[in-house]
């Protein structure tokens, strides 16, 4: 994902009220900017970092900058905009980086489902009316990392995570494939495994999905000013 104009760099200084971040600029005004991450962001809240914003150039906005990517500990970066997880992932299956979900001819996204009134984030499926099968993909950023490379998912209690996955568990009951997609956009991260001490129930029944048949990818991003890219897939293990 190529980004046009290329992302400014600032200092973060601290996030507050979930949504809401300040940053000083490179000529030394203080601003606040929207944080586009619903979650904890454990692990990549480091004060007086370096972090990278994009400007909306949009005057009407209340915030006009975003944050994107964030320093976590060891200087290593952290992409915390979980709106642009979705486009990535898509990105990647549509230039056939990922191996796994080739061979449907239509891609839908945000596409209604489930008994939950649930949006799968990618359906993909084939014009052939043959071929009934699809594939429902759910995506989520992966952000939180640990010790030797291991990153966890999720940073924070999810009850949406339950309801998604519910809903991919059914999928397959149906006689549906289902993914649950790991993007990761952490430069330390090199496999991912459930965040049980932050959120059993969520591991709990992420284990009682893939016993069922729910897939699960994860792939790792690399980050910079002018670009975003998933590059290759990395281990997961729960």
């Amino acid at each position: 994902m190529k980004i046009n104009p290329p992302l400014q760099k600032a200092t973060f200084l601290r996030r507050y009220k979930r949504f809401l971040a300040d940053v000083v600029l490179e000529d030394g005004a203080e601003i606040t900017i929207h944080c586009p991450n619903t979650g904890s962001m454990k692990n990549c809240l480091v004060p007086n970092s370096f972090c990278w914003i994009s400007d909306s150039n949009n005057p009407k906005r209340k915030y006009q900058y975003t944050w994107e990517i964030a320093t976590a500990p060891g200087r290593k970066k952290a992409g915390i905009n979980t709106s642009r997880s979705n486009a990535l992932v898509v990105e990647a299956i549509e230039t056939g980086l990922v191996k796994e979900l080739q061979g449907y001819s239509k891609l839908q996204t945000e596409v209604p489902y489930g008994n939950e009134r649930s949006r799968i984030d990618i359906l993909l499926s084939e014009k052939a009316p043959n071929k009934k099968q699809k594939c429902y993909v759910e995506v989520k950023n992966v952000t939180l990392a640990e010790r030797d490379g291991l990153g966890l998912f999720p940073d924070s209690v999810s009850t949406r995570g339950l309801k998604h996955l519910r809903e991919l568990i059914a999928c397959v009951e149906a006689g549906d494939r289902a993914v649950l997609f790991y993007c990761v956009q952490h430069t330390g991260i090199d496999r991912v495994t459930c965040a049980d001490e932050i959120d059993p129930a969520y591991s709990n029944m992420l284990r009682e999905a893939v016993a069922v048949g729910v897939e699960v990818l994860a792939y790792k991003a690399t980050l910079n000013a002018k670009e975003i890219t998933l590059t290759k897939r990395i281990p997961f293990d729960c």
